[in-house]
C-alpha cells in the first residue's frame, strides 16, 4: 500500500516531485494549514485517494468532491492491511487559504501500522502524552518536526524521542523557509545524549527501507 502524508508539492520550494507523479492508495493529512493540507485535494480527486483526517477538515475535502474520511484524536481508522490511529498534536488548524477561513478543528499526528509501526507526529509542540504514545503504539519510527518556530525545535523533539524510544527518529519541518532553519545533526547529537534511537537525517526526494 502507498501511503502519503500532508503532500505539500507544488508551493514547497525543496520539493523533488509533483502531484501529479503520485497516485496513492491512501493519503493522511494531520491538520488544515497549507504547508500540510497542501495538495489532497488535487490528488484526492484526481486519482480517487481515500483521504484522512480530522473531521472538520474531512468536510471540507468531501464538500471539493474529494473521497474524506473524518477521524478524530484517539480514533483509528483501517484500510486494507494498514491502521491509522489519530494521535494528539499541539498546534492550529485553521484553512487559512479560503475566503473566510474555514476552521479546521484540531491538529492530529498519527501511528501507522503497515508491516511496522511509524509515528508521524504532525505539527506539534512537545507534550507530555508522547510518553503514552511511545508505551501504548511502541512506533519503531518516529517523524518529529524541529522546525522551531511553529513547532518544537531540536531540543524538544529529542527529548520527545527519549520519551517514545523508537528504533528510527527522522527531523522534519525544518528548512523549508528561513524561519524555520535548524541544523539537524544539533537534533541528532541531542539524541545521542539520551537515549539508543539511531537518527537519520534525509534530504528530500530520498528514500529509506525499513
Amino acid at each position: 500500500m502507498t501511503i502519503l502524508v500532508d503532500p505539500f508539492l507544488r508551493d514547497n520550494p525543496t520539493a523533488p516531485t509533483s502531484p501529479e507523479d503520485l497516485d496513492p492508495d491512501i493519503i493522511a493529512v494531520t491538520h488544515g494549514h497549507g504547508d500540510h493540507l497542501g495538495d489532497a485535494e488535487d490528488i484526492g480527486r484526481r486519482t480517487g485517494s481515500q483521504v484522512l483526517a480530522v473531521a472538520e477538515v474531512a468536510r471540507y475535502l468531501a464538500g471539493k468532491g474529494v473521497r474524506s474520511e473524518g477521524m478524530n484524536i484517539g480514533g483509528s481508522f483501517r484500510a486494507g492491511e494498514a491502521l491509522f490511529a489519530m494521535t494528539p498534536a499541539v498546534h492550529s488548524s485553521e484553512i487559512s487559504f479560503t475566503d473566510p477561513p474555514t476552521p479546521g478543528g484540531c491538529a492530529a499526528g498519527y501511528v501507522i501500522e503497515d508491516g511496522i509501526p511509524v509515528y508521524h507526529a504532525g505539527d506539534t509542540a512537545l507534550f507530555g502524552d508522547m510518553r503514552l504514545i511511545g508505551d501504548l503504539y511502541r512506533p519503531e519510527v518516529a517523524l518529529l518536526p524541529i522546525g522551531g518556530r511553529y513547532t518544537m525545535g531540536p531540543r524538544e523533539a529529542a527529548i520527545a524521542t527519549s520519551w517514545i524510544r523508537p528504533h528510527l527518529a527522522m527531523p522534519m519541518h525544518y528548512n523549508t523557509w528561513p524561519r524555520i532553519r535548524q541544523d539537524p545533526t544539533e537534533f541528532r547529537d541531542l539524541v545521542e545524549t539520551l537515549c539508543d534511537t539511531e537518527v537519520v537525517i534525509m534530504e528530500a526526494g530520498d528514500t529509506l527501507e525499513c
